[in-house]
């Protein structure tokens, strides 16, 4: 047998075996994963129980797929999956949700590049077993306090007319909008506004443009007056 024909064998064992073995991953770097999170940060946050668009992903290591107790939003696919988080299904996961879950509410492509992976995922079981100190920054809540802002923020009264709601605050101020400007909220959180005391915050740079926080839902039809004043017409 030729040296060549011995060579093409070996190299063919050796691509077989590989094949067979199991998926090898490279170790990550937790404090490369840390800044990979800023992807995640938009809904994602690292306080217990403190959810966003998605669930809180402190301690995520080795927690069954969708059963945060305090989240409620999680897919049918994701409750019924089994799976647990680990590193071959985070990787799986965040190289496409949608492909290793289908039909989950996760709207994100995922994360391509191999090394950004293993450094997130280090970073997330780094967090999990308590070996990497978050700054506080990743902790803490990504909301404002809607009980302690001032009278510019405290809402008083409400009024619409027409295609207008007139917003009236507790520093005198009344400031008019666009109906289809201004978007009424509730924030039920500890974080909300005090029941039966919204509050309003901007949400353009123009100014023209704002969210009205409720306690609950029930509160914003009794809280709103229609009502058209000289002022109005």
């Amino acid at each position: 047998m030729s040296i060549l024909r011995v060579v093409g064998l070996v190299c063919s064992f050796l691509i077989t075996a590989a094949a067979l073995m199991p998926t090898a991953f490279a170790a990550g770097d937790p404090a490369e994963g840390a800044k990979a999170f800023r992807v995640c940060a938009a809904c994602h946050s690292l306080a217990t129980d403190r959810n966003m668009t998605g669930p809180s992903l402190a301690g995520i290591w080795g927690r069954k797929a969708g059963s945060l107790k305090s989240f409620d939003r999680y897919s049918r696919a994701l409750k019924s999956s089994a799976i647990v988080w680990n590193q071959k299904t985070l990787d799986a996961w965040l190289k496409s949700p949608a492909a290793f879950i289908p039909r989950n509410n996760m709207n994100f492509r995922g994360i391509p590049d191999t090394r950004q992976r293993a450094d997130l995922i280090a970073f997330l079981k780094a967090e999990s077993n308590g070996s990497f100190q978050l700054p506080a920054a990743m902790t803490a809540s990504p909301f404002k306090d809607l009980k302690q802002l001032g009278p510019a923020h405290q809402v008083t009264a409400i009024r619409y007319c027409r295609d207008s709601y007139r917003i009236t605050t507790a520093d005198g101020r009344m400031t008019a909008f666009w109906e289809a400007n201004l978007r009424f909220k509730t924030d039920s959180s500890d974080k909300g506004p005090l029941p039966g005391r919204p509050v309003i915050m901007p949400a353009g740079m123009m100014g023209d443009r704002a969210s009205v926080f409720f306690a609950a839902p029930g509160e914003i039809s009794e809280f709103i007056k229609h009502h058209c004043d000289a002022e109005a017409k």
